[in-house]
């Protein structure tokens, strides 16, 4: 999830453990322990940017992580707060359930999360889009308002699991409703005889209402979407994933690190001679002019004997206005 509403989780947790001895500072070190976790971006950037990816949720979002490091932060937290008396059990369980929900709330998205690292097993239940204000909002809302009691106060305490149970509410609902779209996607699917090998139920930018389905088959994906507000039926575009285009590089190692990134979601895209590598899980931005635009794209480039990758990000400058504009008018129906 983005790093708002890890803060403000971080946080009601600092709140829920801490904040009878610490008060608001137990709020400023679970918003810390929040954002701990997402500080791999930095190290990514002493590796090459595909390199930087792989390392992103992985280690940092692992309970491995969590066990080495929380007793030593426990430790220094109770040094730094001698005078409440705080116990380095109560520190250590801050430090590691801080960290631990930050990566349970982030195995609800598509990207999904390596709690199990270093087993090269990821979670991603694709349930909520990686910035959804239903989700934060409300939390944050919550939140001010804890601030606003000094640490004894009981209303403390209320608004702070009124945060916790509407945000937990809000996940729960967003799990329930995919299960919903996911049986609907499933019956149009075999009102047309579509066979298929896995495919990915998640929602559209920052709603549950609108929902995107990948469909991978034997050659190619199906793609999607339903509105709650549609009224009709349910169709599909198909791209081939022409594997193809990449024999001659499919071995290297830029191209196994995007398989890999992907999780075998991908398709292969060729325009004006250039290849393009598309992570299929994260959809479309646009499908006008000569080729689809992927969301996640990298552009394969073969020079001196060697591979490497470019994400194509130039595309998306510029078009927030338009892309908005346009999820709206397809959440309203088709």
């Amino acid at each position: 999830m983005d790093s708002l509403t890890q803060i403000v989780l971080g946080a009601a947790v600092g709140e829920k453990l801490l904040g009878k001895k610490l008060g608001n500072r137990a709020l400023l070190y679970g918003a810390i322990a929040g954002t701990i976790p997402d500080l791999d971006v930095y190290v990514g950037k002493l590796f090459d940017p595909i390199t930087a990816i792989e390392i992103h949720r992985g280690f940092s979002h692992s309970i491995l992580f969590f066990v080495l490091l929380s007793p030593l932060l426990g430790w220094i937290l109770t040094q730094v707060e001698k005078k409440t008396e705080i116990t380095l059990k109560q520190t250590t369980i801050f430090w590691f359930l801080g960290f631990f929900t930050h990566a349970l709330l982030d195995a609800f998205t598509t990207w999904g999360t390596q709690l199990l690292y270093p087993f090269d097993i990821r979670f991603s239940l694709h349930s909520i889009f990686v910035i959804d204000p239903l989700y934060t909002l409300p939390f944050l809302f919550c939140l001010i308002m804890v601030m606003r009691f000094k640490r004894n106060n009981p209303k403390r305490q209320k608004w702070n699991n009124l945060g916790l149970i509407i945000s937990s509410s809000y996940l729960l609902l967003t799990v329930i409703t995919q299960q919903i779209v996911a049986s609907k996607f499933e019956k149009r699917l075999s009102e047309q005889n579509i066979e298929y090998i896995r495919k990915i139920v998640k929602p559209s930018p920052m709603n549950i209402v609108l929902w995107n389905s990948i469909i991978e088959t034997q050659n190619g994906y199906y793609m999607g979407d339903y509105s709650f507000f549609d009224s009709q039926p349910i169709s599909f575009d198909y791209y081939p994933k022409n594997y193809e285009l990449v024999e001659d590089v499919i071995n290297e190692k830029t191209i196994r690190q995007l398989q890999w990134i992907s999780e075998g979601w991908f398709a292969i895209t060729q325009m004006g001679g250039q290849r393009y590598f598309n992570d299929m899980r994260f959809g479309l931005i646009s499908t006008d002019g000569m080729s689809p635009e992927f969301s996640f794209s990298y552009e394969i480039i073969t020079e001196n004997n060697s591979v490497n990758a470019v994400e194509v990000r130039n595309k998306r400058k510029g078009r927030a206005k338009e892309l908005l504009s346009a999820l709206w008018k397809r959440i309203k129906g088709n």
